[in-house]
């Protein structure tokens, strides 16, 4: 199975690169599956529902969310009817919608999409992300009836994506960190056959703070406050993604390449 994903995508620098590249990008690795994750698509913050359409509609199996979901209010009932828009499994179970995913191809293989939050430093409360994955893996095996298991977390510290790629490692086709918008040069296949990445990277302009408007970021450390809102930058966008190959009987990563696209 050839997996593809894609990292946070930052406004409309991330938005327009992404859309331009993605049928190029399929055609190139004949892609069967593509995940991408959303946290910061609508001006920075979270999602709107025509956009997440326009993301089906494009050709994504399934987007991620993360800390900043629930910024747009429309998330909520969003998360309620659509099965595709995970929000991190291990938040409160009074959330609407889920962070599981099944998707059946067209002839027959099946994903699963899982999508967790970290526990250290972030903004968003979830419950221990290790043992709720292990609640969700005993209904899901790999290469038993499940053809591949593909796992975003949303996390803020290293330690703890490494920690968790490592514990997975064997149990799930790949494990990619999102949230730090730094693409780290990890990329992997660890050595029970997981293929990992601490951290994917954005999509949207580098020419700013982690996609945001330098002058508000750099006020913010230098005077302990800003005045201004965090926007945005609106440059040119450039595009990161993983792309992982997979054994469809063992469920276990054969191939892992990780490239960049500059507009």
């Amino acid at each position: 199975m050839n997996i593809l994903i894609f990292g946070d995508i930052v406004g409309r620098a991330g938005r327009d690169i992404f859309f331009r590249e993605l049928p190029r990008i399929k055609e190139k690795h004949n892609s069967d599956f593509v995940l991408v994750d959303v946290d910061n698509v609508a001006h920075g913050f979270g999602i709107t529902e025509r956009m997440a359409n326009d993301f089906f509609s494009a050709g994504v199996d399934v987007i991620t969310g993360g800390n900043h979901l629930f910024d747009q209010k429309e998330a909520l009932s969003f998360l309620s009817k659509e099965k595709r828009f995970l929000r991190p499994d291990n938040m409160a179970p009074s959330l609407p919608g889920s962070g599981v995913c099944e998707t059946t191809l067209y002839d027959g293989r099946k994903i699963i999409t899982i999508h967790l939050v970290g526990c250290s430093n972030m903004p968003v409360i979830g419950d221990n992300p290790f043992l709720w994955i292990d609640n969700i893996l005993k209904k899901y095996i790999l290469g038993a009836n499940v053809n591949a298991i593909v796992v975003d977390f949303h996390a803020e510290t290293t330690s703890e994506k490494c920690a968790l790629g490592q514990y997975l490692d064997g149990r799930v086709s790949a494990i990619v960190g999102t949230h730090t918008h730094v693409p780290t040069a990890d990329y992997r296949i660890l050595e029970h056959g997981t293929a990992y990445q601490t951290d994917v990277g954005m999509c949207g302009d580098y020419n700013s703070v982690l996609g945001m408007k330098k002058e508000g970021c750099i006020e913010r450390f230098t005077k302990g406050y800003r005045t201004c809102k965090m926007t945005p930058s609106e440059g040119v966008g450039t595009l990161y993604y993983l792309s992982v190959t997979t054994n469809d009987k063992t469920g276990l990563a054969e191939s892992i390449e990780f490239e960049k696209i500059e507009w």
